[in-house]
């Protein structure tokens, strides 16, 4: 009989969270059967579909949480329809693994619960969610504290710890207490058979000789307003008016921040796309000179792995970033590091690359080595594979 895993996420509505569908398709393959509970997001409908042989249950989501109480709510309404439909599909269908994708770090409720069945606890730690919420809110309070408990409780109660990165490994060994034989590093791999590689199309850069692209969440960490000020100085302050930027991408401040650009007199230079479809996203990387991540260095950022860095590396595109561990640890070479969080000279490393054509290219090629050669998902469930075939024979 084939073992039955239960992935659990809220934080990212599945099939779209890139790397839990990765996970699913890769286990489904290693002979799985797989069920998942994910939120509905963006006013969906469709509480159940089975996608590629994957069945997947939706709960409502009824906001998508800004401030910190709206989290709270967001994550207790969640709670509740991760456990009302866990235990449905329990007795429906019974399952021997709960593998569960934070944030938040709630599910070891859960997990507590079912393991009393001898259901083992699969933790894929994706967020830092005590550093994130520093990243947010910048206090140290009562919240704060309780994210570190529902952490390292999540940690002590997990059978298997899979973690992104060697800085997530890291703090499960040494703040959650977990042996590192129980730890496994699977990255954000990208799956290379979804990528739509399209010619670059010159009319995107409307009249401009450079485009440069930046793609993510448009929210108050990710470090857009950091952009904001960095074309300001290029435009305003530099008298430099021949780079068109795009960002890519939507969240929830998505208005304030084109309210932000409009009131800079920066709406000429800058385009925010909203949400654009797959292809659209990958000709405006096509076409772009230089790709850029804004998220200043903290606690958060440095150790977390972005996704974006790696989309610029697969269409070998040149990057510039802030100084982190992880940015490193990802792009290599193929990219600028900015040293401090300074939005000035992060202004003149795009300037710098812009005016060295060679120099992109060659970083642009070695991003997109990397990618093929080390990083891609082709590499990443191999070590997936080897936590599982490690749980299999766990206790």
């Amino acid at each position: 009989m084939k073992k039955h895993i239960l992935f659990i996420v809220e934080n990212s509505t599945v099939p779209f969270d890139l790397r839990v569908w990765a996970e699913a398709k890769s286990l489904k393959e290693f002979g799985y059967d797989i069920s998942i509970i994910t939120p509905i997001k963006l006013n969906g409908k469709l509480k159940y579909e089975n996608i590629d042989g994957i069945d997947v249950y939706r709960h409502p989501m009824p906001l998508e949480a800004e401030g910190k109480f709206a989290f709270i709510f967001e994550y207790l309404n969640a709670l509740f329809w991760e456990f009302f439909l866990s235990i449905k599909l329990f007795v429906k269908k019974p399952f021997h693994v709960i593998h569960a994708a934070n944030p938040p770090d709630h599910v070891f409720i859960i997990a507590l619960i079912f393991k009393l069945l001898g259901v083992k606890f699969v933790f894929d730690h994706h967020d830092i969610c005590p550093e994130n919420y520093l990243a947010k809110f910048d206090r140290k309070d009562f919240l704060y504290n309780m994210l570190l408990i529902m952490e390292k409780l999540t940690f002590k109660s997990a059978t298997i710890v899979i973690s992104t990165n060697e800085s997530y490994k890291k703090i499960a060994i040494e703040r959650g207490s977990v042996k590192e034989k129980n730890v496994y590093v699977v990255r954000n791999g990208p799956d290379l058979s979804r990528v739509q590689y399209v010619p670059p199309n010159p009319k995107l850069k409307e009249g401009f000789n450079y485009l440069v692209s930046y793609v993510g969440v448009i929210g108050k960490q990710e470090g857009i307003e950091n952009l904001l000020n960095s074309v300001h100085y290029i435009v305003h302050e530099k008298g430099i008016a021949d780079i068109k930027f795009i960002v890519i991408g939507t969240g929830p401040h998505w208005n304030e921040l084109v309210a932000l650009s409009e009131s800079m007199r920066l709406e000429k230079f800058i385009t925010f796309t909203g949400f654009i479809p797959y292809r659209d996203f990958y000709e405006i990387l096509a076409t772009s000179d230089l790709c850029v991540n804004p998220e200043f260095k903290n606690d958060f950022t440095d150790k977390s792995t972005m996704w974006k860095i790696m989309d610029y590396m697969i269409f070998g595109k040149p990057i510039v970033q802030y100084n982190t561990v992880e940015g490193k640890n990802t792009a290599g070479n193929s990219a600028m590091y900015i040293m401090d969080n300074n939005e000035i000279q992060f202004a003149e490393g795009v300037l710098t690359l812009l005016s060295d054509s060679k120099r992109r290219k060659q970083m642009g090629r070695i991003g997109r080595e990397r990618i093929h050669s080390k990083l891609s998902w082709d590499f990443q469930k191999v070590n997936l594979k080897n936590a599982y075939d490690f749980l299999e024979n766990s206790a």
